[in-house]
């Protein structure tokens, strides 16, 4: 089965290399000539554990190319995929759709022969019709159907998440595009369950799912700030909350807010979508509400710990990328709490496994890197974690205590004993404990 992939980002490009992975056939197309050039050179633009193999032994068996624009591949493409970005304005929460139908008017004028079109991009109701609509008028009778095939995938486990999903959700209007969907996905199954419904439900699924999640870990936030108040342990709350089976321990984690490229985009959209449709989506709008009083909640704590000043104060940070194993910065709660660390005079000193290259030019110039961890120990008052890779579980505290003016730690993701660290000579200050 021939497969094309329209851009190549975390979705397309774990998206085609899992689908070459499968079986098919696959291509993947950008207009950016650059990334092309460099994913033909074996580099990998995006950190994502497993992929870069996954594309080098694809690449090798001829199951995996890379092109610049559709007019060598579209044509003979039995499903297109279209996963371009649909970004969302920050204020006023309006989706962007422009790459979509530009990627629709270029394909529209290459098909040939029946043509399945995917929508992997998150998008806003409605755009399914949309697609045909522009197909239609710039095709002159083309035998195609449009799908929506929305992306359940996590940054960081997103190669995994597509080899195991939990569910595969297609929208589709024809038992033809059905047929052609379940044949390329046939691998997954019958381990995943395959959900067949209208386009627009499928659609919704996806905002609905990440709207949901959100709200989750908003509440346990606000639950940790009670916590804090009260003198409660969350940690204990969560657990007791989470062995009911009607809610499930996942994404009852406190942490300084949720980021990354879906949580705050899709909940921002999906309240748009709501409003425009006449509906108050009262709920996800105060979900966005907390999320952004974290940030600000978690800026106060560090004064707290500090002793009230934070002006001429030295702190480091551990993790700056909104989750572990990935480089994207995007909405990561980082940049609200090292600006406002920033502006209120502190220095600071931080340091990430992979986001430091990307966090540069989204965080204000005084900030310093660190290429080695234990560095931004040296002369602090306290030391930040903020986002919870794997290497900082492990550090050397006895090592790491010396270097400090100050022994002052503040996790923000709980990832230490407080008793543990205590016992060290620092004081802790974790989130709702």
């Amino acid at each position: 089965m021939n497969v094309v992939i329209i851009g190549t980002g975390y979705v397309g490009l774990v998206t085609g290399a899992c689908l070459a992975e499968m079986g098919a056939k696959v291509v993947c197309v950008d207009s950016d000539k650059a990334k092309i050039d460099l994913l033909r050179a074996g580099e990998i633009p995006i950190f994502e554990p497993g992929l870069k193999e996954i594309v080098t032994a694809n690449v090798e068996k001829d199951q995996l190319s890379f092109e610049v624009g559709l007019s060598a591949s579209a044509p003979s493409a039995d499903i297109v995929f279209i996963a371009v970005g649909t970004p969302t304005d920050q204020v006023t929460g309006d989706i962007d759709t422009s790459y979509v139908k530009d990627a629709v008017s270029e394909l529209a004028t290459l098909l040939d022969g029946y043509t399945v079109i995917v929508s992997k991009s998150t998008v806003p109701i409605g755009t399914g019709d949309q697609i045909s609509s522009v197909i239609e008028s710039f095709s002159g009778g083309a035998d195609f159907d449009v799908v929506s095939n929305p992306e359940f995938l996590r940054e960081g486990s997103a190669v995994f998440d597509f080899m195991n999903p939990s569910r595969i959700v297609l929208g589709v209007e024809s038992s033809r595009a059905e047929n052609l969907l379940r044949e390329l996905y046939d691998p997954l199954c019958p381990a995943a369950p395959v959900l067949v419904m209208d386009i627009k439900s499928a659609e919704l699924t996806k905002y609905a799912a990440n709207a949901f999640l959100a709200t989750k870990v908003s509440f346990i936030n606000e639950i940790a700030a009670l916590c804090d108040s009260v003198g409660a342990d969350v940690e204990c709350v969560a657990h007791g909350m989470g062995l009911d089976d009607r809610i499930g321990p996942r994404f009852l984690k406190p942490g300084p807010g949720v980021g990354g490229s879906c949580f705050p985009k899709d909940t921002r959209a999906l309240v748009n979508i709501a409003k425009d449709h006449g509906v108050e989506a009262r709920i996800v709008t105060a979900v966005i509400e907390v999320n952004r009083r974290q940030k600000t909640r978690m800026v106060k704590k560090v004064e707290f710990a500090l002793g009230g000043r934070m002006d001429g104060k030295r702190v480091g940070v551990l993790g700056l990328t909104f989750k572990p194993n990935t480089d994207d910065m995007r909405e990561a709660p980082s940049l609200a709490i090292l600006s406002a660390l920033a502006d209120a005079g502190v220095q600071v000193k931080a340091h990430d496994p992979e986001g430091m290259d990307e966090a540069r030019p989204l965080l204000p110039k005084s900030i310093i890197y660190c290429s080695d961890m234990y560095d931004v120990f040296d002369d602090a008052d306290a030391v930040v974690v903020i986002t919870e890779w794997d290497i900082y579980k492990h550090l050397d505290f006895s090592r790491a205590k010396g270097r400090m003016r100050t022994r002052t730690l503040i996790d923000m993701r709980n990832v230490y004993r407080r008793d543990t660290i205590e016992s060290l000579g620092f004081q802790y200050f974790g989130v709702g404990r």
